[in-house]
């Protein structure tokens, strides 16, 4: 008995000769929950949305203050206070610059 392979339906030796569906492999992301700084910024209140710090209640997941810190909110911010970076920007903001 003869074998043969009928060009049609054989295998393709690379993705790139046929209509076949490609693969894209996507770059893992992993969530930062680590604190992004020093320390220093755990003295200040920060400015995030209230929608964010109340999903951040319900669900435990980090909120990112505009200066860039990342934490889960816990404490009263009226103890403490306004972060000078998160104010600057945010000052910024009101005025268009960004």
């Amino acid at each position: 008995m003869d074998s043969w392979i009928d060009e049609e339906s054989a295998p393709l030796s690379s993705p790139e000769e046929g209509g076949g569906t490609a693969v894209l492999e996507r770059p893992e992301t992993r969530e930062q929950t680590e604190q992004s700084d020093t320390g220093d910024s755990d003295r200040y209140s920060h400015y995030v949305s209230a929608d964010k710090i109340a999903e951040s209640k319900m669900t435990g997941r980090p909120v990112v203050a505009l200066c860039g810190k990342v934490w889960v909110p816990k404490h009263d911010p009226s103890q403490y206070p306004v972060c000078p970076d998160c104010k600057r920007i945010y000052e910024e903001m009101k005025r268009g610059g960004f």
